[in-house]
């Protein structure tokens, strides 16, 4: 799978989760502190987003300080439905219920052991059939917004 990953800093979480999603066999597509620019956090949240929502990546993660930031950074783009983590059970319930496509994580808050555990559940929930008539009208929000 290929995955965009971008943060507004480069610290031992983000190298622990690279690390880790590379294990996994993913494509990574770095935005960021982690190519070296000093991008703020509005900018990698809308440049993670820009990217699963054109199809250049198949999910993404994003992190600041709470996490909450580049949540609403990346939610601004249309089709994206990011869900900001804090435990495993939220990211299956973002997957399972909200057909999430991009993660957002804490960095004061996530251990690179809690950021596995969220990872796991995140990668090995799908969005069922019978949740796709609530998908569908998260997604006509999108073209009210643009209208």
């Amino acid at each position: 799978m290929r995955i965009a990953v971008g943060s507004d800093e480069k610290n031992y979480l983000t190298d622990a989760l690279i690390a880790d999603l590379e294990r996994r066999g993913h494509e990574l597509i770095l935005f960021g502190p982690l190519t070296g620019t000093n991008d703020p956090w509005p900018d990698v949240g809308r440049a993670v987003g820009e990217a699963v929502a054109s199809g250049q990546a198949d999910q993404g993660i994003v992190c600041c300080y709470t996490g909450t930031g580049v949540s609403i950074a990346a939610n601004k783009v249309p089709g994206i439905r990011a869900a900001l983590c804090h435990d495993s059970q939220t990211a299956a319930g973002a997957r399972k219920w909200n057909d999430a496509n991009v993660l957002a994580l804490s960095l004061r808050l996530t251990t690179p052991e809690l950021a596995r555990e969220i990872l796991d559940a995140w990668f090995a929930t799908e969005c069922p059939p019978e949740e796709q008539a609530t998908i569908d009208r998260l997604r006509a929000f999108d073209r009210v917004v643009g209208a």
